[in-house]
């Protein structure tokens, strides 16, 4: 995750539209981004593993606000039920957002949703959170989904062999 204290030099650090402070953090971080209308911006990051599309959604009748990461992962239909179980067992383990398939395309996605205040804005503060919780379980689990996409591995030895922490440096 980002640091909190990064220099954004041109973000306030008061509230904003969210799509302006999402396009605003975007802009800041240097990333390739574009407001596609006044409830939606996307931007394009590379990760460690892929490049990432980021959408964010605003529902101004509800305050909400919908982040979805895509991360360059289309599942075959032959490995959709193992793709399936990984997902039942890494979403058990999240707090935040879940992964999901679009059943239409079977296009991987991270997903969140975030409710937010009667005033409708966005704070940087959470808009860094928000967007790099997503990356973080982005980057986390895409191992689990090639090693059962391209490895022929079990959803349970993916993620097995995907979590394994090291510990120092070698």
């Amino acid at each position: 995750m980002h640091d909190s204290d990064e220099d954004f030099g041109g973000i306030e650090r008061d509230e904003s539209a969210p799509m302006d402070m999402l396009a605003a953090l975007f802009e800041a971080r240097g990333w390739s981004f574009e407001t596609n209308s006044d409830e939606e911006v996307s931007a394009e990051f590379k990760g460690s593993w892929t490049s990432y599309q980021i959408r964010a959604v605003w529902r101004d009748e509800d305050n909400s606000l919908q982040v979805i990461v895509l991360p360059d992962v289309t599942v075959p239909d032959d490995k959709r039920n193992d793709v399936y179980r990984a997902l039942g067992l890494i979403n058990e383990q999240l707090w935040i957002g879940h992964f999901d398939i679009w059943s239409s395309n079977g296009i991987l996605l991270f997903r969140h949703g975030s409710l937010l205040p009667p005033s409708g804005m966005l704070g940087i503060d959470q808009a860094q959170t928000i967007i790099d919780v997503a990356i973080d379980e982005c980057e986390r689990f895409y191992p689990v989904f090639q090693f059962i996409i391209w490895g022929d591995k079990s959803p349970e030895d993916a993620i097995a062999s995907a979590l394994v922490e090291t510990h120092g440096e070698a």
